[in-house]
């Protein structure tokens, strides 16, 4: 499919191949406050989640990429969830895994595929993201690929104790 295919990487569907990189994603500890995350997944777990993931966004209202070079090498994931027929909208999430991957422009070429697949392909209306008010650079991705931030979720998330306060952004097909 030429929409997910970029310069530089592509967004791919998962494989059964994809169980470790996703075992690891999903029970790495420093990411949990991002993906709210509260308690490890099995292999098992992810290979039934792997096993059920050809189903159709319509019907499981969520739909998980993977962002790969033309190197064939893993990269991280680009997610649309909490998808609503009914008023076209959808929530974006993403991570580059390796930091090292980080800040090279490939999480702005995975978020402009992803926007152009979902108003194009899945006739979306908007797509809206929640961000911490302390990640700066997930700030900078989304407002650079045209989000602007709409509303200021007090308190929204506890963290070791204390509370953060999260931004709404929102994107909005002209």
């Amino acid at each position: 499919m030429i929409t997910l295919k970029g310069e530089h990487i592509f967004l791919r569907a998962l494989e059964p191949e994809d169980l470790e990189f996703i075992h690891d994603i999903e029970n790495d500890e420093t990411i949990w406050e991002i993906s709210n995350t509260q308690t490890p997944y099995s292999k098992y777990l992810i290979k039934q989640y792997l096993d059920h993931a050809h189903k159709d966004i319509f019907e499981v209202k969520q739909l998980r990429l993977v962002i790969s070079n033309y190197n064939k090498e893993t990269l991280g994931l680009i997610d649309v969830f909490d998808f609503d027929f009914k008023n076209v909208r959808a929530g974006v999430g993403i991570l580059i895994k390796d930091e090292n991957n980080r800040d090279k422009g490939v999480g702005s070429e995975a978020l402009k595929l992803l926007t152009n697949y979902c108003f194009t392909h899945l006739g979306l209306h908007q797509l809206y993201c929640n961000i911490s008010e302390d990640n700066e650079a997930s700030i900078k991705l989304f407002t650079k690929q045209g989000f602007k931030k709409v509303g200021l979720k007090k308190d929204w998330t506890k963290i070791n104790g204390s509370y953060k306060n999260e931004y709404l952004f929102q994107l909005i097909k002209k």
